[in-house]
Formats: structure tokens, C-alpha cells, sequence
């Protein structure tokens, strides 16, 4: 089948090589000519574990190809799929000009019968917003479809090929069709395809993604009460996920959800619900828990240290809102270096991926370096802060820790040593809803 994808960012980008994996002819668009030219080369923009290797392998098979030009990209087309950005507005409401921008150059450019999907996350009615920008430029027929993405990043690759279900959101029979041979390769192996209306599949994302969201946060909030009654949030965690109405994932107590999706997806439901008239109460305290809760590795440096950061100089592992990628939006490692450069405090921080990018959100900012291994960041360190539970964190020499560190002080924001293990080194050790161990004198 001819696939064509407009927008090469993380879900683009993914979509239109697992398409081409499975023996699709892709086309994928963008406007930024520089990042064409190195994709054409095999270059990928992301980090993401599978990725480069299986768009070097399409590339080189001719199945999967980068331009610049929509014409020649959607000429011939059956499938298009749109995978733009829909940034927040400072109202919380996603921005659809990329989506809807691109919808008003289509019209002229169809010929015959082809399918739009909305591969992007978008507010409810986005569809018919998209159909009525196409149409007005066009006389071919045409459906517009909406088809959200439910992939992880980090495993973004394994999601698309072996997803648990596919949601589709069609109204005509020919699109239906059409969507389930396009999608057959990858449902064969008994996962759902999910048809629906187009209203309920723009909704469904949102809703998935904010029930993952307060799963998140309300476990925090409970790590948070653990802390103050004496109680150990891994057994609560266990004891609760063991119920297989509530279920194990997302359930880990951390210093905040971040990344491209949830809080974005968050926000936008919550706009929506104002939209409507909709007093969605559940929605805000989930956000208000969200922020509070970036800042509680700093609130507990401020109880340790007696309210002095400043002059204090922290090792911090972990950048990236989650490990195995290199995405830093709404990363609470973020807040965490704000918090302290702002109380005077210097910060020299390691990850294994997402440090340009972080370099260039503080660029020129005082009091914050950067190192190419983990123990060099903790040379003269007060402590080790850890952001982000990367593989690579959970097995250090701890020795080695304790002999660099000016102090054996780790404040753990994720959760990954084991309490009993921070108390035979003889560190000071503070985490998420688990009783803080002091060394023994």
C-alpha cells in the first residue's frame, strides 16, 4: 500500500518505518530540508532503541522515502497520515494550526480516493475540523479518519509492532476498509482493532493518558503519606497492584510524570472540560499533585541541609523524563536543576542521552555542567541526586560513590536502591514514600 506520513517527529517518524518494516511503500514529509537530508543519509533525529536500525534497512530496501515537497509526498497516496505537533496554548488547549495548516494545502493536491487519518493527539471534533479544511480546496473524494498513537517512548518500536489494540475512529466503509488491510499485519496476532466513531477515538487517547497519569499521581500522594506515618511505599505498591482491578503498572512513586504526552494530553482534557462547562475535578488536582510533587527532591535537600543550598554543589544522574530515550519535555530533572541554580546551589549532571539536549535549554546558564561518565559528576559533590531511573544507575560501585562524594548522601527520586543495601554502605539515603536511612555511627 502507498503510505504517506506528513511530520517526522517521534510518532511520525516511528509510524512511517514500522509501515514500511511490514512491506508498505512510505512516504515521509517534513519541512525542515536539513533534517530530510540527514534521514535520506540514515541518520535519526531521536533516540530510540530499534529505530535507526530498522529505517537504515527500509532505506536501503527502497521501501521508505524523505522529502520536503507534499505534492510529490502525497501523490499517490491511499493512506495519509498526519503526525504534527500540537503544542500546548498558554490556555492549556492544543495548538491545531500545524494540523490544520496542512489540511488546507491538501485539498488540491488530492486526485483519487485516499484515506487522512489524525495520527495526532488531538481535541475531540478535530476530524470534522480537518474534513472541512480539505474539502473546501478539493472535489476528489476523500475520508478523514482519526487513528491515535499509544506508544511509549523507549519502546515506541515493540508498541507499534506488537500493539495490545488499535483504535480507529471511521465513519465510512470504504475507510474502514481500507484501515483494517493497512492494519492486518499487525493485528493478526489476536490484538483488537478498535473501530469506533471519530469523536470517541479522539477521546479515548485523552482519557488513557490521564488515567495513566493519575494512577501516577495518586501513588505519589500515597508515597507522600507513607512518608509521614512510618510506612514503606514498596509494599503498599505491591499490596494494591496485586489487585488485578487496579494492576501493577504505573504505580511507582517518582518525583513527577513528564514527557511529550501526559502532561500535554492532561492539560488539553482539562481545557476541553472547561470548554464544555464541565467542572472535571478529578483532572485539576491531578495536575495540581503533578507540580507539587517535581519539587519534592528539593524540598527534601532544603529539611536535610537546614534551608542552606546555597553554595552546595550536587551530582545529579538523570535527565530524560524516563530512560531510554533523549526527551527532556516537561523532564522533572528540569525543575529540579531550576530549583537549585535559583537557590544558589551548582549542579554537574550525567545522562546517557539527553544531555545536548539540556545543554541547549540552559545554555549560558551559570552554575550547571555537564560530564561524559557518572563517577565524574560526583567528584566533590554534597550528594548524589538521581532524576532518572536509567539501567546503568542500578548497579554502581558504591564505594566509589561514597569515595568521591564529600558526603555518602543520596536523595533517590526514583526509587531504585534498595533500602537495606543503603544502609550497610553507610549512606544517608532519602526516597519516595520509603523511610530515610541514616548511617550508623
Amino acid at each position: 500500500m502507498k503510505v504517506t506520513v506528513v511530520g517526522t517527529g517521534y510518532v511520525g517518524l516511528v509510524t512511517g518505518t514500522c509501515f514500511a518494516e511490514v512491506g508498505n511503500d512510505v512516504t515521509c514529509i517534513d519541512i525542515d530540508a536539513a533534517k530530510v537530508e540527514r534521514m535520506r543519509r540514515g541518520e535519526v533525529p531521536i533516540y530510540e532503541p530499534g529505530l535507526a536500525e530498522m529505517m537504515q534497512r527500509n532505506l536501503g530496501d527502497g521501501r521508505l522515502h524523505f522529502t520536503t515537497d507534499l505534492a510529490e509526498g502525497v501523490a499517490s497516496a491511499e493512506a495519509i497520515f498526519l503526525a504534527l505537533p500540537t503544542p500546548p496554548n498558554e490556555d492549556g488547549s492544543a495548538d491545531l494550526s500545524y494540523v490544520l495548516g496542512v489540511a488546507d494545502q491538501l485539498g488540491p493536491l488530492l486526485k483519487d480516493y485516499v484515506v487522512i487519518l489524525n495520527k495526532s493527539t488531538v481535541p475531540v471534533g478535530t476530524a470534522e475540523k480537518v474534513y472541512a479544511a480539505i474539502a473546501k480546496n478539493t472535489k476528489s473524494k476523500f475520508d478523514v479518519a482519526s487513528n491515535p498513537e499509544f506508544l511509549r517512548e523507549g519502546c515506541a518500536v515493540k508498541d507499534f509492532m506488537e500493539p495490545d489494540r488499535v483504535v480507529v475512529g471511521v465513519s465510512s466503509d470504504a475507510a474502514r476498509e481500507l484501515l483494517e488491510r493497512l492494519y492486518e499485519p499487525f493485528t493478526r496476532q489476536g490484538a483488537p482493532l478498535l473501530i469506533m466513531d471519530e469523536r470517541s477515538a479522539e477521546i479515548t487517547k485523552y482519557a488513557a493518558n490521564s488515567f495513566l497519569a493519575t494512577k501516577i499521581s495518586f501513588m505519589n500522594e500515597i508515597a507522600n503519606l507513607c512518608n509521614l506515618l512510618g510506612a514503606n511505599v514498596d509494599s503498599v505498591r505491591i499490596g494494591i497492584g496485586s489487585d488485578d482491578r487496579i494492576g501493577s503498572r504505573f504505580l511507582f512513586p517518582g518525583i513527577g510524570y513528564g514527557g511529550s504526552c501526559f502532561p500535554k494530553d492532561v492539560q488539553a482534557l482539562q481545557q476541553t472540560s472547561k470548554e464544555t462547562g464541565y467542572d472535571f475535578r478529578i483532572i485539576d488536582a491531578l495536575i495540581d499533585v503533578n507540580e507539587r510533587q517535581k519539587h519534592i527532591l528539593t524540598e527534601r535537600l532544603k529539611n536535610h541541609y537546614k534551608g542552606q543550598l546555597s553554595g552546595k554543589h550536587f551530582a545529579l544522574w538523570g535527565l530524560a523524563y524516563k530512560p531510554d530515550t533523549d526527551d527532556i519535555r516537561e523532564a522533572p530533572s528540569l525543575y529540579l536543576i531550576e530549583d537549585l541554580l535559583a537557590a544558589g546551589a551548582t549542579v554537574t549532571a550525567y545522562d546517557p542521552e539527553a544531555m545536548d539536549n539540556v545543554r541547549r535549554r540552559f545554555e549560558g546558564k551559570a552554575g550547571l555542567e555537564f560530564v561524559d561518565n557518572e563517577y565524574d559528576a560526583l567528584e566533590g559533590a554534597d550528594a548524589l541526586l538521581i532524576a532518572t531511573e536509567w539501567s546503568l544507575f542500578r548497579e554502581p560501585d558504591f564505594d566509589k560513590i561514597k569515595s568521591l562524594l564529600k558526603a555518602p548522601a543520596i536523595f533517590d527520586g526514583r526509587n531504585i536502591y534498595e533500602l537495606k543495601d543503603m544502609e550497610s554502605h553507610g549512606f544517608h539515603y532519602e526516597s519516595i514514600g520509603r523511610s530515610t536511612v541514616t548511617p550508623k555511627n
